[in-house]
């Protein structure tokens, strides 16, 4: 009968190792679930939480509640590519990659130029983009050109491609958080120009009754592209596939025509992989941020 407590024990022992592995590979199938269920990362699975922009027509902006234009509504053609609903953020574009890189978005949807130093920050997705430098003047200015903005207060939104031009030119430029602030200094005289993305540029002198006018348009040096956080790799690239898809079914070129009419695609401008043909449409490419 001494020998009962012993045997007790081991079968004890025999027990609780059964128990502790069969808990073990329980929490590996929960973790398994869990990358299945959400296999690109996402704060919700299923849903892409994009950053963006309220006040950048045509490219991103409200309309009646809803984010829209160009790049967004591209998004969410992406996504549907990839079987994901998208939900969109507003932001300042001064914030915006820096909250992507820590996770408060998905996905940065604001047509972000492509940078060297923007890639020490976050990942970008296959160029969907391209756009211009515009420069915006009040109306009357006698400023009709790039090369004559030394000395004269010139604004721009802080940590665009256009604060960066506006720098390496060696300007001391005023720089503001979005673009209504821009727009709102021309219009009151107290900014001489405004480095813009062209078509944003644009359409601000289109709706401002007179008071701004187009001076000049610069080709911007690089594509834009959506921002994920680095190595997320596989949304990254899950973009990439999605953007192909829809460049290849004509969704593309269409908002292409409906955001940007009647300036063309120039020729050696590959969307996407490069490796899809988009179809022939009479578009322009979009702004640059």
């Amino acid at each position: 009968m001494r020998f009962l407590p012993a045997l007790t024990r081991v079968a004890a022992l025999g027990v609780a190792a059964v128990l502790g592995a069969t808990a073990l590979t329980a929490c590996g199938d929960d973790a398994s679930s869990s990358a299945a269920d959400n296999p690109y990362g996402l704060l919700q699975p299923g849903v892409l939480r994009a950053g963006t922009l309220t006040d950048a027509p045509p490219n991103v902006y409200l309309k009646d509640g809803t984010f829209t234009g160009f790049d967004n509504d591209l998004l969410t053609a992406v996504a549907g590519k990839i079987g994901l609903k998208v939900e969109f953020v507003g932001t300042d574009f001064s914030a915006l990659l820096s909250q992507v890189n820590n996770r408060k978005f998905d996905v940065g949807s604001s047509s972000i130029t492509i940078t060297e130093a923007r890639k020490k920050t976050v990942d970008f997705g296959n160029g969907y983009d391209f756009g211009y430098f515009g420069l915006d003047v009040p109306a009357g200015s006698p400023i009709t050109g790039f090369d004559q903005l030394s000395g004269k207060r010139v604004v721009v939104v802080q940590g665009t491609v256009q604060d960066d031009y506006a720098t390496g030119k060696g300007l001391d430029p005023v720089r503001v958080p979005d673009y209504n602030g821009a727009i709102n200094q021309l219009k009151a005289g107290t900014a001489d120009a405004w480095i813009a993305p062209a078509e944003i540029g644009e359409k601000s002198a289109a709706d401002s009754g007179g008071k701004i006018t187009v001076a000049a348009k610069e080709l911007s040096p690089a594509p834009t592209a959506y921002a994920v956080a680095k190595g997320n790799d596989k949304l990254r690239e899950a973009l990439n596939k999605g953007l192909d898809e829809v460049i290849a079914d004509g969704t593309w070129s269409r908002l292409q025509a409906e955001y940007y009419p009647g300036r063309p695609v120039p020729a050696d401008f590959k969307p996407g992989s490069g490796t899809v043909a988009a179809p022939a449409a009479t578009a322009s490419a979009s702004a640059a941020s």
